[in-house]
């Protein structure tokens, strides 16, 4: 399952930033780019309610292949479709299978991980998602954004991650309900700082992924230098998140996770001021996205914990529909800041989107050491 994470991130990656450079040469704006990207939000926001319903009555194998599949021709269609106002119902398709792929994996793999070692099985997961999401932008450096090549390529990284889900026959998750059933609504007042975490996270990376390339190319950057922007991200993440891991599972998670928003806040600041020596760049976002994915990665070593069974399922679809929430707001929020104070107005929104989440720890009362919330 976590190889098949790692298929998908790689063909994620390819695929969000060539959109997004695809659009940008057809002179669409940052705003329509943003927004567009935001789509991805309403779609995921959208299925996950059904995903472990549909899980248990057809299977969650079957269901995960599906997913993966739909998202590879979801992927192609884009190149076929030049009217962009089809590019809105193709996000709708490409995401809503996305998420439905992510919500299984993650619960899949949170399932089987064992207690005691959960935030460093968690970190590889990350890990293997996030080297996924270094290869994209590299392939994409090479073959460019013109034509079918980098589509195609996409589509078969994703549908090849299908293969990997059919060595995991043998270790199916489990769908049956164990305690009381919560709503969504339950969920997310039950574990507020990991629910907000989600969403933060999901408004700074998406937004990131579809503007950072966009935002390269603003800063004068050729077309292969600004995607290496997106690379130096994923490989942050790639190196930080086993430490990341293994930390959660030592100390208080909600002191870690205040410590991830601290980063992600500090470098919103310092990205701007580095911005015009590329190898300088480079190296902060990766230090700084590296850090704020922790927010994901030790929340779902929270929700792990926590629940089991279907209610896992249903809290990870929970975890998953606050990063769909993020993901409607980063894109646009992103894109407008872009236009109205380029170049660097990108970056500086995401210092709210951290304000924001250290305003929640504080109300929720809940920074200080030891407690087990998050």
């Amino acid at each position: 399952m976590i190889a098949s994470a790692g298929g998908v991130g790689a063909g994620l990656s390819l695929g969000l930033p060539l959109l997004a450079l695809v659009l940008e040469s057809r002179g669409i704006t940052g705003s329509w780019i943003g927004l567009n990207t935001a789509v991805a939000g309403f779609a995921a926001l959208a299925i996950t309610p059904f995903v472990t319903p549909l899980a248990a009555r057809i299977g969650a194998m079957r269901l995960l292949i599906g997913a993966l599949l739909t998202t590879a021709v979801a992927l192609i269609g884009f190149y076929f479709a030049t009217d962009f106002r089809l590019w809105f119902p193709l996000r709708l398709v490409f995401h809503g299978a996305l998420g439905t792929a992510f919500v299984l994996s993650e619960f899949w793999i949170a399932s089987l991980a064992p207690g005691a070692r959960r935030g460093l099985v968690m970190g590889i997961y990350a890990t293997v998602l996030s080297l996924g999401f270094a290869v994209g932008p590299l392939i994409l450096r090479f073959v460019g954004s013109h034509g079918f090549l980098p589509f195609g390529l996409g589509a078969a990284i994703i549908a090849l991650a299908t293969i990997p889900v059919l060595f995991a026959r043998g270790q199916r998750p489990d769908l049956h309900q164990t305690g009381r059933r919560r709503s969504v609504f339950g969920f997310v007042v039950g574990v507020p700082i990991a629910s907000m975490a989600a969403l933060v996270f999901g408004a700074v990376e998406s937004g990131a992924m579809a503007i950072l390339p966009v935002y390269g190319l603003r800063l004068g950057l050729e077309e292969g230098q600004a995607a290496l922007i997106v690379t130096a991200a994923a490989l942050g993440n790639v190196a930080l998140q086993i430490p990341i891991g293994l930390v959660a599972d030592r100390i208080d998670r909600v002191t870690v996770l205040v410590a991830c928003a601290l980063a992600g806040l500090a470098g919103a600041f310092v990205i701007p001021l580095v911005a015009d020596r590329f190898p300088a760049l480079l190296a902060v976002v990766f230090v700084w996205a590296g850090i704020i994915a922790g927010l994901y990665t030790v929340g779902l070593t929270h929700l792990g914990a926590r629940y089991s069974g279907a209610n896992l399922a249903a809290a990870n679809a929970t975890f998953v529909m606050m990063y769909a929430v993020g993901m409607m707001a980063g894109p646009p929020a992103m894109g407008l800041g872009l236009d109205a104070f380029a170049p660097h107005g990108a970056i500086l929104v995401t210092a709210v989107f951290f304000l924001a989440y250290l305003a929640v720890v504080a109300i929720a009362g809940a920074g200080s050491r030891g407690r087990p919330r998050a």
